[in-house]
């Protein structure tokens, strides 16, 4: 109902049947941030053969946690239901993010509140993608962020950790070795761990040569030289999500 409430969809320029869809969301500490600016990830991946979906979310002071998980998820339920008019498979989305937005993806993913309080069965994702995500950060340490998730009274549930289980959708993560805004070891490493404690498939990578920033900047035309971004996001869509073998 929102202006930050909407929503683009970029389609492929050709396709043979329905393709998979990727529900990108993108960072910014939660305070900042906006679709258009994120147009080169709907084109590069769409240039791959997939519908993309790309939405804005209140941002603070409008709203806190957990109102854009709550807009994020109105945003795949939206999809399961009328991505088919765009060439979508309703039954082969996956939700993406980078930093903040893989935050947003991540909750998604794991924790069944969200999806399940738009009617979104927790088997409607087929994986998700998260790009140099927080995904463990208690206590908030970021002056930024705390008053986005209410410190010092910050929910421990909020974390996405605490949400691993059996049957989570498979994950792809990536992040760069020398991220300075989010450290890779406690939240890429640590979720991945807990992934595979619960048996959950995961891929997790690492590139050398990207920063925090330039990790989602990759997947541009004009920096794809930086980092095999664009290759692995494809490979893990395209094999569906690690349960067959990726054919391009």
């Amino acid at each position: 109902n929102g202006e930050r409430q909407k929503l683009d969809v970029y389609p492929p320029a050709a396709q043979a049947g329905a393709a998979p869809v990727i529900v990108f969301f993108y960072g910014g500490n939660w305070v900042s941030g906006k679709r258009e600016d994120y147009a080169f990830v709907g084109q590069a991946l769409a240039q791959r053969g997939y519908v993309v979906v790309v939405p804005d979310y209140r941002l603070y002071p409008e709203a806190r946690y957990p109102d854009f998980l709550d807009d994020s998820a109105q945003a795949v339920a939206w999809t399961t239901r009328d991505i088919a008019k765009y060439g979508g498979d309703p039954k082969r989305v996956f939700v993406m993010g980078h930093s903040a937005g893989a935050y947003n993806a991540a909750m998604l993913a794991l924790d069944k509140r969200w999806l399940g309080k738009q009617g979104v069965r927790p088997d409607a994702l087929r994986g998700w993608i998260g790009l140099a995500g927080p995904y463990d950060f208690l206590p908030v340490q970021n002056k930024t962020t705390r008053p986005v998730f209410n410190y010092p009274d910050t929910p421990p549930d909020s974390q996405p950790v605490r949400h691993v289980s059996a049957g989570a959708p498979p994950a792809l993560l990536i992040a760069a070795y020398e991220d300075k805004t989010v450290n890779p070891v406690r939240n890429t490493g640590a979720l991945a761990m807990r992934l595979r404690e619960k048996h959950v498939p995961v891929r997790e990578l690492y590139y050398d040569g990207v920063s925090h920033a330039t990790l989602v900047a990759s997947l541009s035309r004009a920096l794809h030289t930086l980092a095999p971004t664009l290759d692995a996001i494809d490979d893990f869509v395209r094999s569906d999500g690690g349960r067959q073998a990726a054919a391009r």
